[in-house]
């Protein structure tokens, strides 16, 4: 039952492994752009989540929807601004202006928000256990859980089932075709950057939650999501939430193996699945 335990708990982890890798995906999937700044963002929304929690006197959960509408603008002008300037065949100008951006937002947090650790005040909800089963799982992580599962459900009917999802979806697959058709690919990288970066925010939002972050905290976030994008293939959402499961399960095992591990056995893991599919298990057939 101790094992079975660590690998719920290993899922619920995972959850929010994958949210970090969800944006990503998006991002690569529709404007082919490795945004470098990612780990960055998530934690500029934890900061913005922190602040609001300090002026709006309302329940932390309750502002995640505020800080998605804040990151969604960002994200938006940032592609519109930036990035558009830069984006074409050629990966590498849109990479290097990321790491340029993700050096800034990281120096930028540190002279606003300080160095020292800081998190969003759940009260006894971060602490807050229950019993599934014999299993002790926490509150805050199961409703994590939901909150990203739900995501990734309300994402998909939406670049699935709306006309603009469904515009994403073809500027991903052939952004100067859609042209033919009167699509703007430009704004649709807008848009694709935007709901890429809301994830980020609900992301950090949801870090913030369940344990302290500062400004150099996005390198380790960069890290994961990069890991949860590869090992579900570039630019599979629901690959990325496989992929996210797998890191979460393995990080929380690997630590029962060896409290001293770290992120090690997630690490060997990702290394193998590279290794049998390059292409990531979305791809694995190709």
């Amino acid at each position: 039952m101790a094992w079975l335990e660590t690998i719920v708990n290993g899922l619920l982890v995972g959850s929010l492994y994958a949210l970090f890798g969800l944006g990503a995906a998006l991002t690569f999937g529709v404007a082919k752009i490795v945004n470098v700044a990612h780990g960055e963002f998530i934690v500029l929304s934890g900061f913005i989540g922190i602040m609001l929690v300090g002026i709006i006197p309302i329940h932390p959960l309750l502002l995640v929807p505020l800080v998605i509408v804040i990151v969604f603008a960002i994200g938006f002008i940032l592609q519109m601004t930036l990035l558009n300037r830069v984006v074409g065949k050629d990966p590498i100008p849109p990479m290097l202006l990321t790491f340029g951006l993700s050096i800034v937002l990281k120096n930028a947090m540190v002279e606003v928000f300080g160095a020292t650790p800081r998190s969003i005040n759940m009260g006894g909800l971060r602490f807050k256990g229950m019993e599934v089963f014999g299993m002790t799982l926490g509150v805050l992580p199961v409703i994590i859980f939901v909150i990203s599962v739900s995501l990734f459900v309300a994402l998909h009917f939406f670049l699935k089932y709306t006309r603009v999802g469904r515009t994403l979806r073809a500027t991903g697959d052939e952004a100067q075709f859609v042209q033919l058709f009167g699509v703007n690919y430009r704004r649709a990288f807008g848009v694709a950057t935007a709901l890429a970066l809301s994830m980020s925010a609900a992301a950090g939002m949801m870090l913030a939650m369940r344990s302290t972050i500062t400004p150099f905290t996005g390198g380790d976030r960069l890290l994961i999501a990069f890991e949860v994008v590869i090992i579900g293939g570039l630019g599979s959402m629901w690959g990325a939430l496989i992929g996210g499961l797998i890191l979460g399960v393995t990080h929380l095992v690997g630590l029962r193996i060896d409290p001293n591990s770290g992120l090690l056995y997630p690490d060997i893991v990702f290394f193998i699945i590279l290794t049998i599919m390059p292409r990531g298990i979305s791809g694995w057939r190709q």
